[in-house]
């Protein structure tokens, strides 16, 4: 069930993009004035197709992992006489140029389009208050503290943990200082420290965590929400807001030691000690047992953690007029773009391990996950799912649309195309770059479950 999910999840998410970016190289290309031949969402045979007025097929084929625009091209075949002024080929290196910059375009303008709906209807932010600190670590040293709101870095305003982690992820494998201002006991105070070099070279890296800081995140106390019909816990009386004080005569600290002994139990039957009411019971129920994702069995009772409370103001929603919103929008966006281009250049420099690459397998858990978690975060994996797809297509490798921009602008400065062995060899390094690249990411994914 849960791969089927994914598998939705999966080829929604990258329907919606590839249809996204494919159009705005449609929609470029026809008013530069090429005749578009088939506009096609997948791969493969089309399973259904359609024409427009103007000849275009219109097609959804049956490998969801991409797309394409085809257009009259001589490089294709003869074209005719009366339609060499709708060839692709015929139009100047500008409006090439034009035409293949369009799809990555258009994925930033989604990504402006969808950060600014959420910043019209509104969304919440976790405010960057530090938790525990990690000894021996740059945090440590920089003498932060629990309780701590971090405001800045390097004079860089921050308002959540997914700006602080883009800025510390810049800094890796730096050296000199680096700067916080942060708020303490509403004052507002300086702390510096050396980086020496730090890196984020670990297989998984959380530049966050990695520096030693652990966001503060409340208690969350061993009490029951949700009781899943038909489940163990149901079966065995128990209900919600229902406190475990103790597993087999063993005092239980907090909701995630109740899991672990729960999860480590599957088939053994367990004794709770409960508080009802401000009532004592004592409740005895036996985990089902349950395959998990790794294969791993593990023991589930079928019960969810009761609703916690935030401190007042940690939990901070940001809503932003009609026209305020544009500005906020644009800056998500950009930090979404310089964050994705951060990450590229720390693997190349070899900073950041390219286990990191992610294939389909992880974006449609990614995916499933999001759309789990509500509309909020559905349309925020969009968004930067989108420009990383912009910012990717924009590299200058051949085969991608940054190669093709490299090749007409060279074309353009030299006011002539680059011979036909030269485009040929370079296609063919640049295939043989993504498919290496695809193959890694995918052996990742494959790592990784």
């Amino acid at each position: 069930m849960q791969f089927i999910e994914s598998a939705l999840a999966l080829i929604v998410t990258l329907g919606i993009l590839v249809t996204i970016h494919e159009y705005g190289h449609f929609w470029v290309a026809r008013k530069c004035g090429v005749r578009v031949l088939r506009f096609s969402v997948g791969f493969g045979k089309p399973m259904f197709s359609w024409y427009d007025r103007k000849g275009t097929e219109f097609a959804i084929a049956a490998i969801p992992l991409g797309g394409y625009v085809k257009m009259l091209d001589e490089r294709e075949g003869p074209v005719p006489e009366d339609q060499l002024s709708e060839a692709f080929t015929q139009k100047s290196p500008g409006k090439r140029i034009a035409i293949a910059a369009a799809g990555p375009a258009a994925n930033f303008i989604f990504a402006i389009f969808a950060y600014w709906v959420l910043s019209v209807v509104g969304f919440s932010t976790l405010a960057p208050v530090v938790g525990d600190i990690e000894s021996d670590s740059i945090a440590e040293r920089m003498g932060l503290e629990s309780g701590m709101e971090i405001l800045a870095i390097d004079g860089e305003k921050v308002t959540d943990w997914r700006d602080i982690g883009g800025l510390l992820l810049e800094r890796a494998g730096e050296f000199g200082p680096i700067n916080m201002s942060l708020r303490k006991d509403n004052n507002v105070v300086e702390r510096q420290a050396e980086l020496n070099g730090w890196r984020l070279d670990t297989d998984e890296p959380n530049p966050i965590s990695l520096f030693g800081i652990q966001p503060y995140r409340p208690d969350v106390p061993s009490v029951l929400g949700e009781i899943l019909p038909g489940g163990r816990a149901e079966s065995a009386g128990l209900q919600s807001g229902d406190e475990v004080l103790r597993i087999n005569g063993e005092p239980v600290d907090g909701w995630f030691a109740l899991v672990k002994t729960v999860q480590a139990s599957p088939g053994v039957s367990l004794t709770l000690d409960i508080m009802r009411e401000g009532q004592p019971r004592t409740i005895t129920v036996t985990p089902k047992r349950h395959e998990a994702d790794n294969g791993e069995v593990i023991g589930l009772i079928g019960a969810g953690a009761a609703p916690i409370e935030w401190p007042e103001g940690l939990v901070r929603k940001n809503r932003y007029g009609v026209f305020e919103a544009i500005p906020e929008a644009v800056g998500e966006t950009w930090a979404d773009t310089r964050l994705t281009l951060v990450a590229i250049k720390k693997m190349i420099t070899g900073l950041l391990s390219l286990n990191n690459l992610s294939g389909p397998i992880t974006i449609a858990r990614v995916a499933e996950a999001s759309v789990r978690s509500g509309f909020e975060g559905f349309v925020r994996f969009l968004a930067y799912l989108s420009v990383s797809l912009g910012v990717l297509n924009l590299l200058p490798v051949p085969v991608l649309d940054g190669g093709h921009i490299l090749f007409y602008s060279l074309e353009a400065i030299r006011r002539k195309p680059l011979s036909e062995q030269v485009q040929a060899v370079g296609l063919r390094i640049g295939m043989a770059m993504i498919l290496t690249l695809m193959v890694f990411a995918l052996y990742n994914d494959l790592m990784r479950l």
